[in-house]
């Protein structure tokens, strides 16, 4: 413990200068670069409820076993009735279960970010070596790495099945990897308009509701609007109304461009002059995503 040592101070003279002891610091600087990392492996580790409450990693840990689960009954029954394919194409696999993504999309990135909003620790954040940017991507980079896990380990059990079924080794590891793209873009998409609703409340009920209002109702919405324009003889509308759903616009750039089967009312999916024009708005929607949240906390940092 520091000792307060007063120093000698003239007659009359109330001023005193007190030395307490401290040093300067001499260990290592490890600047904005370990930060960030640091930032993004809490942030990944918390996805999961990783460092935290028993009662923090129950829904987490319960999605993901929910994703896992049907992938396993899959290889179980290819491998018991000695299949000749896998019942489920890899790259349809997140798509039929497009729901449990949202609702983990719905529960983490309000998590992740609504805290530090509520609690105020933004600025604290911007105390350290550490920029706008670097909270930004640490954040974003988290959630993403976070859905790919939850998206990926499913497709992992799949393919692995798939090999101790004796399938085809060069079919099986094709499909396997055009669903590890689709899933990725998947993970990058979902994670951007998570993050950016949930930035604008503190509040995490409302975040919750919001990313589960957003992503629901506009696949939702966007279904119904493709199956009467399917059913009215409108087949050429229905690829266009795909652009306006996150959950189409996935299943849009894998079937034009990784070999997927269409979930569009009469399997029609977009043309490849189509799929160019998904492929543009989910890069342009994961790039406005990512600027909106510097400009979130740009201010909020203040």
């Amino acid at each position: 413990m520091a000792v307060e040592q007063p120093m000698p101070t003239a007659p009359g003279d109330q001023t005193r200068i007190h030395n307490i002891g401290y040093r300067n610091y001499d260990g290592p600087r490890l600047g904005r670069s370990y930060a960030t990392r640091s930032l993004y492996s809490q942030s990944l580790r918390g996805a999961y409820g990783l460092g935290r409450s028993i009662k923090s990693k129950v829904l987490p840990m319960l999605l993901f076993v929910v994703m896992c689960v049907p992938a396993a009954i899959m290889v179980a029954v290819a491998v018991a009735t000695k299949a000749k394919d896998l019942p489920v194409d890899y790259t349809r696999y997140a798509i039929i279960m497009q729901a449990v993504i949202s609702l983990y999309v719905a529960s983490q990135a309000p998590q992740s970010v609504s805290r530090d909003l509520r609690f105020k620790t933004v600025p604290l954040y911007f105390s350290r070596p550490i920029e706008t940017a670097d909270y930004v991507r640490a954040k974003f980079a988290a959630l993403a790495s976070a859905l790919f896990i939850l998206t990926a380990a499913p497709l992992i059990v799949l393919y692995v099945g798939a090999l101790l079924a004796k399938l085809d080794f060069a079919d099986q590891t094709k499909g396997f990897g055009q669903g590890l793209v689709s899933v990725a873009l998947l993970s990058l998409l979902f994670a951007g308009i998570g993050l950016v609703i949930a930035s604008v409340t503190p509040r995490r009920g409302f975040g919750i509701a919001a990313v589960i209002a957003v992503l629901t109702i506009s696949y939702g919405a966007v279904s119904t609007l493709q199956a009467i324009a399917d059913a009215q003889g409108s087949s050429s509308a229905v690829p266009w109304i795909g652009l306006f759903s996150p959950v189409t616009l996935i299943d849009g750039v894998q079937s034009a461009f990784l070999g997927a089967s269409s979930a569009f009312p009469g399997a029609v999916g977009p043309t490849h002059a189509e799929g160019v024009v998904y492929v543009l708005v989910v890069l342009g929607l994961i790039a406005a995503a990512y600027g909106l949240l510097l400009r979130r906390y740009k201010k909020v940092g203040l």
